[in-house]
């Protein structure tokens, strides 16, 4: 039996077709190679291909909420990955909320997600830290002027992350690695 089914290549299809025209946050780096990335470290550690096709959609609600809904990756993926994806979306309405409720109510909402949820979450903060950290390593200080928030409100948001991953996902790799890249990213 394929480690990896017919329905894994559906859903890398799929996220294509929706973030197809996306592009990582101030850069000219196609927007799939993040949920690809998120995918990988799932993978590697440890989540099943469920897990793996939620990473690939996590942002399908929250960001192409217009392009496709809760009852078609339901069912097209099944419920499992539907409320995993459901899960990861800081939010679902348009327009979207102020940045720090969405981001308050995710954080609270992390307290109770299972852990297949937490692991598609923490892959994706992790992929997201490892990239800023990479960008802010190559252009500077100058980094933060890409996201709508400024440096303070990106550090309160990831250092609450790194308390909810260590606390909930106590010896998982991918959150002691968030720790790490977290406090790298951070330093001055």
């Amino acid at each position: 039996m394929p480690l990896l089914t017919r329905a894994f290549g559906e859903a890398l299809a799929h996220a294509h077709d929706l973030h197809r025209e996306q592009l990582r946050k101030g850069a000219d780096v196609p927007y799939v190679s993040h949920l690809l990335a998120v995918s990988s470290l799932v993978l590697e550690a440890g989540g099943d291909e469920e897990q793996a096709i939620a990473a690939l959609l996590h942002d399908a609600l929250e960001d192409e909420g217009d392009k496709t809904s809760f009852a078609e990756i339901q069912r097209r993926f099944g419920g499992r990955v539907a409320k995993i994806v459901r899960a990861c979306s800081d939010t679902e309405v348009v327009p979207k909320p102020p940045w720090r409720e969405r981001k308050q109510d995710y954080l609270k909402r992390l307290e109770n997600e299972p852990e297949d949820v937490l692991l598609v979450s923490v892959a994706d903060k992790l992929h997201n830290a490892r990239a800023t950290l990479a960008d802010r390593r190559s252009d500077g200080p100058s980094v933060w002027l890409r996201f709508n928030v400024g440096v303070e409100d990106q550090r309160w948001y990831y250092e609450a992350l790194v308390e909810v991953f260590a606390r909930r996902l106590p010896r998982n790799r991918l959150a002691v690695d968030l720790e790490r890249t977290v406090a790298e990213l951070f330093a001055e």
